[in-house]
Parts: structure tokens; sequence; C-alpha cells
């Protein structure tokens, strides 16, 4: 197997023409026969990574998930996708299974969706041995560690895999494991040398806002008043807080329904069918809602009570926005949730461990350094730039230049030989007396005393900054010592200056908050009655094949198509996300209402046809409006695809008609813009590149993208930042 196989198959079977970081690196390790450990965020592209292999590889890829109620969706978008799959687990009748089985045995199927459960049952290794297994992908595979959040002591029997199938890949995905729960994973499925892929958890899609917890019903109303017709999700802590507030919406004119464990298994199924197939826009619901669920045009999440920790919050605001298009987040957070949250913990499993992990939770809502620094950082992401799409990059704190502090605390940790707590590590800076700090000998190192000018309470404030920016972290697994990030060596040694926050500011914001709701519009869309005209045309079809909306198209590709307006089936095509399946199955219906709503192609597309002689970038430019591909123009008039490009953005520098955007896949020309913000004018494309490859792994972004970017933003320049 090849790239290439690997490319030609994304375009086939998903409309794409680029895989997104890692997913190509994975599919090659996994064509090479080896093990690996993926972590991806949710909606980064995990599924891509066995899926593709699947249709390009001899044999049939089994995936073991523990998500039921998942399966059938994606079995049924692979099929609308035009990829052979079934599932086999316990809420199928005999003959069902039967038929899946025989379809297993005649070498019928790509992919075979188990259960754990299934998996390991009775002869069900001796029936997978009846045919080639080409790859083992272990969904969710945090499920596997006793230090994941969803710890399941069945998933722990999987380690039988390696031993009965030592020849075939094994491949384990999670969306939220730290640093010590990879680690335990590899440990337990019996593949401790398996490399570990860890993709970037940026999703700079998501907004992200924390507000005080008062009069939230209130808030919600308005926040879900300011995004009509969009589908979004409520996480409550309890029974009663899901129907209150599902109660409460209804009365306001909106169609939502509660989701909880109380509910019976067909009302249950009956709210999540509705959620998936847009009869019900919203879902007031415990935590349990959501693993099941892989809609990709949730436009927002909303947290009505703070979650138990930042692994939990992530993967939940995670099914916002899975579609690459604008999504919101927001978090209500009171001293009060925490305290509950703290007595239902204290006494359980892995109390220590867990009571940490909720004291950082608790931290990012009360932070004022920009959110999506803390988030990454706490998945061993080293984030050092601020998002600009978080409520407190809206608006900004007082900050000053604590590099000395900073200094002096990490110096401290280093000197201690990384062994002690926050506790010991303050009183070593302030000088304190203790015994045990005298029997350790650690008043006789360099930072002893350094930072006696401080209270307690100063140092634990600016010892949680350094650990919410990064330059610190917990190590739970070790009694919570303290451990130096590798952002921490540029601070000791590499001359890098640290930001803090003023305590002042703290206080201020504080008051100022109390009482108060943070007012925040909802993000920009790029859509109009046309994408709406899309969207009802999709739900239309979706009826008709019994499949849920998203599954058909997503929000982005209905974006894509409503900002384009293709005309033709090859126009049609170089829209991301439709493949060639789902062109001949669903083409003509989208065609003929685009053509149906704007009469004609757009203006771009009537332009007249430029003379023989006109500038070599014009007649670049006309071909490629007059639905041409890249690859077509550069075959017919002789060009390198380079020069194709090229042409195209000096055409829209001049100020041609063009969707420029539509030539840069994926999310570069939002790693561009980062790159752009990060490195100075001087640097160059060499050096925008540069940092691109570090950042978001080396060959996604290339020259010609870099210089179709420069077209788009020099007519429509980057915001300045506040």
């Amino acid at each position: 197997m090849t790239s290439a196989q690997a490319r030609t198959a994304l375009k086939k079977y998903f409309g794409y023409d680029d895989f997104r970081p890692l997913q190509l690196s994975i599919i090659e390790h996994v064509y090479a026969g080896h093990d690996g450990i993926v972590l991806m965020p949710t909606g980064g592209g995990k599924s891509m990574c066995f899926q593709i292999p699947a249709v390009t590889m001899t044999g049939t890829a089994v995936v073991v998930s523990p998500l039921i109620s998942l399966m059938k969706d994606q079995v049924d978008g692979l099929r609308a996708a035009g990829i052979r799959a079934a599932f086999l687990n316990s809420s199928q009748q005999g003959s069902e299974s039967h038929a899946v089985e025989q379809a297993y045995e005649n070498g019928e199927l790509h992919l075979l969706y188990v259960s754990p459960e299934k998996l390991l049952s009775p002869g069900f290794f001796s029936f997978l041995k009846r045919r080639r297994v080409c790859l083992f992908a272990i969904d969710e595979a945090h499920c596997i560690s006793a230090w994941g959040h969803d710890f399941r002591p069945d998933y722990t029997m999987l380690r039988q895999l390696k031993s009965a199938f030592p020849e075939v890949p094994v491949l384990a995905l999670t969306a939220t494991a730290d640093r010590l729960t990879r680690r335990d994973m590899a440990e337990q499925l019996g593949i401790p040398d398996a490399k570990q892929f860890i993709a970037s958890f940026n999703r700079p899609n998501l907004s992200l806002e924390v507000r005080p917890g008062q009069k939230r019903r209130e808030q919600i109303v308005r926040f879900i008043r300011e995004r009509p017709e969009q589908a979004g999700i409520v996480y409550c802590l309890s029974r009663k807080q899901t129907e209150q507030l599902a109660e409460k919406l209804r009365e306001a004119g909106y169609n939502a329904e509660a989701y909880h464990a109380g509910l019976s298994a067909d009302r249950r199924g009956k709210v999540q069918t509705d959620f998936i197939n847009d009869k019900t826009l919203i879902v007031c619901a415990t935590v349990a809602f959501g693993m099941g669920i892989d809609k990709s045009n949730v436009r927002w999440v909303i947290h009505y009570t703070l979650p138990k920790n930042l692994e939990n919050y992530y993967q939940e605001i995670g099914r916002a926005g899975r579609d690459g298009s604008k999504a919101d987040t927001l978090l209500f957070y009171s001293y009060n949730d925490y305290t509950t949250l703290k007595d239902m913990i204290s006494g359980g499993g892995n109390a220590e461990i867990q009571l940490a992990k909720l004291e950082r939770m608790k931290e990012y809502a009360e932070s004022l350094a920009c959110r999506r620094r803390i988030l990454l950082n706490y998945f061993s992401e080293d984030h050092g730039d601020d998002c600009g799409n978080c409520d407190v990059c809206a608006n900004p704190p007082e900050r000053f230049d604590g590099t000395v502090l900073a200094q002096k605390a990490l110096s401290a940790v280093a000197r201690l030989q990384q062994s002690v707590g926050v506790g010991m590590a303050i009183d070593v800076l302030r000088g304190s007396n203790r015994q045990d700090i005298l029997k350790q000998g650690y008043d006789q190192v360099k930072t002893y005393g350094a930072g006696r000018d401080l209270s307690t309470y100063d140092w634990n404030q600016y010892f949680n900054q350094l650990i919410s920016l990064g330059y610190l972290y917990v190590a739970h697994e070790d009694y919570n010592k303290l451990r130096l990030a590798p952002a921490a060596r540029r601070v000791l040694f590499e001359g890098e200056t640290v930001e803090l926050v003023k305590f002042q500011t703290i206080q201020k914001r504080k008051k100022q908050e109390e009482g108060k709701t943070a007012k925040r519009a909802a993000a920009p869309r790029s859509r109009g009655s046309l994408f709406d005209a899309l969207r009802e045309l999709r739900r239309s079809l979706a009826r008709e094949a019994a499949i849920p909306p998203y599954l058909i198209f997503s929000d982005k590709t209905l974006e894509e198509m409503s900002a384009a307006a293709p005309t033709t089936p090859r126009a049609l095509s170089r829209i991301s996300g439709v493949g060639e399946v789902k062109l001949a199955r669903f083409g003509d219906h989208f065609l003929q209402a685009i053509r149906q709503y704007g009469g004609e192609p757009p203006a771009a597309r009537r332009a007249a046809v430029p003379p023989a002689d006109a500038a070599p970038h014009l007649l670049t430019y006309d071909a490629y409006l007059r639905g041409s591909e890249v690859r077509e123009i550069a075959r017919e008039r002789g060009l390198k695809t380079s020069v194709v490009y090229t042409h195209l953005a000096r055409a829209y520098r001049e100020g041609k008609e063009l969707e420029i955007t539509d030539l840069l896949p994926g999310q570069v020309m939002d790693w561009i813009d980062e790159a752009i913000r990060a490195v100075p004018d001087t640097a160059g494309r060499k050096g925008v590149l540069a940092y691109i490859a570090e950042h978001q792994q080396d060959g996604v972004v290339r020259s010609h993208h870099l210089e179709l970017a420069e077209a788009y933003r020099h007519r429509n320049p980057l915001p300045t930042t506040p």
C-alpha cells in the first residue's frame, strides 16, 4: 500500500483532497504492520486513520468500540460513502448477526465494528480467523486504563488480542488521555513499544467562554435566542437539572428534551434519534449523553455545572463543531459546584487523583489566562500563544512582566530535584524553618528564601498561573509532585519572558462579574438563505434515505456549496466532503437546488472569455472559473501546478472574483494565520512555513498554500489583536 493509494481513497470515498495532520503518517505506520497509540481530539479525524487502511488493505479491519449506540451511525455513514461496513453487538437479533457473520466470512466487508463483549465472547477469535484481519482498531481506548476518566474493567481483557493475532497491527485511539493514561494504555494492550501519535488538540473553530453561575437558565435562553435553528447540548450534573431546564426551554418556545439514565431505554433512544435526525435541536443531558453521538453539526455546547476534570470537559465541548465550522462553548461556574463535586468524589475509587484533576478544572474556570492555552498545555501540547477566540482574549486582564518570579519558582522546582509538591516549593521559596525542610537539607538550596517577600497566598496564585501556562505540570501518579515542562527551559536558559496577571485585576474582575452576565455575540456565520435551502434539501433527502442529515453532507460542506454555488458536477466535486458515491447519489439534487435558487451561475463564472493574447494568469483564471481543475489546467496549458496556483493568487490580488479559500484544504488558513501572527515580518515565507512545520506537522502546508493565503490576506487583512 502507498500514500498515493490512501489519497485516492480519501478523495473517492470522503471527498477530501488532503489529509489532516498526522493522519497519513498513522496510515503509513499501519501499512508497515506496526502498532500505534493515537491521541486526537474529538472531531480531529481519528476514524479516518483506520477507515482508509480498511478500504485499501487486503482483508477486514475490526473496530472495537464500547459505544453500541454509535455503531449504527458510523456504519450508516460509511455505507452512504460507498464503503462496505457492518456491526455486531447485543442489540441485534440472531438473523441479523448471522447475515453479518456470513458477509464477513465471504470477504464482503471493509470494516466490522464489534463491542468488547462480543469480541471476547467464546469462539469469536476462531470466527475472526476464518478470514484475514488486516487491522484491529481499539476506539475509546482510554477505557482500558484505571487512570482514565471512563475506566471499564472488561476492557483490560483486550490484551488477549495481541497474543491471538501477533502479526495484525493494533491501533489504539482516544480523544482524551493524559500522559499517564497513554502509557498505561500501551501496557494494558500488550504493545508497550507502540509509537505514539499525538495530534494537535487545538480546535480553533471552538470559542471558549466561562461565566459566573448566577441566573443560568435566563442566560441560556438568551444564548440560544442568538443562535436560531442551531443544534446544541446542555450538560447538567443531575437528572433533576436536565428535566427542569428542558421544561424551562420548552416554555420559552424551544424544542428541547431531557436525557438521563433514569429514563427508559426506549425514551433515551428516541431522544437520541430525534437529536441525530434534527427533529429535536436541543438536549439537556447528563454526561452519559454524547458518547454515542457522531453528529457533526452540533453548533454549541453548554455546561450548566462544572465537569469533574478537563478530560471530560474537553471531550464534551469537542462534540460541537466536528465538521470544522464555527461553534460556541459556554461553561457556568460557581464555588458551590466545586464543593458539590468534591463531596461526590471523596471516598470513591482513585479519589486522590480525581480530586487533583478536579482542582485543575477549578483552576481553569477561575483562571485569567487564555483558556485554549490552559487546555493545550494540560494535554502536554506546548502552546505559548493566546488564541483570540476565548472570553479572556476578548477581554484581556492587566498583566505584568513576571519573568523573575517565574525564574525563582522554576529554579526552586529544579533545585529540589522535581521531588516536591506546590506547598513544599513555596515554603522553600519563603525560607520556612519547618523541621522537615531542615532535615531534608532544603535550606541549603540556592533558592531557599528567594521569595520571602511574597505571601504564601500570592505564591499559590503564581504557581497556578505557571501550571496553566504550561511551564510546570503536576505528576498525579507520583504524589502530585511538580515537574518542569519543556517550556520551563526557555525561561531558565533562553531568555523567554513570562507575563503574569496582576492580583488586583483578578479581584477587580471577580467583583465586576458578580451579578453581571457577560455579553457575547454569536460567532459570525457565512450562511444565507441558500444555505438554509440546502439544509432543508438535506433534511428531506435524509428522511428518504433513513439516515441522519449530517451523513449526507456536513454543515461545513453546505457552507462551501452556498458560497461557491457550483452548477456543474465537476465544480460540485471540488467542494470538500463531496466524494464519488455521494456525488452520484445526491449531486443532481443539490445542483438543481443551487440552479433554482440562483437562476444562473455566480457572476464570476459568467465572465467574458478573455482574448487569446490576454495575460497568462487571466487565461488560467478563466479556465478555472469554467470548471477545470488545477491539474487539468496545468496539463492543458503545459504549466507546473505551482504556476497555476501563482496565477490564481495573482488574479485574486488584482480583484478578480474567486473563492480562493476553496483551494486551501482543511484548517490550513487558520494555521497560516496563526504563523503570521507568531513570526516576525522579517522571517518571510520560510519562517512561516518553518513555524507551521514545527507546530502543525510537516508536509501539510505547502508553499503554494502560503502564496494563496497571502493573496487572500491582501484583500482580507487579519483583524488586529486587542
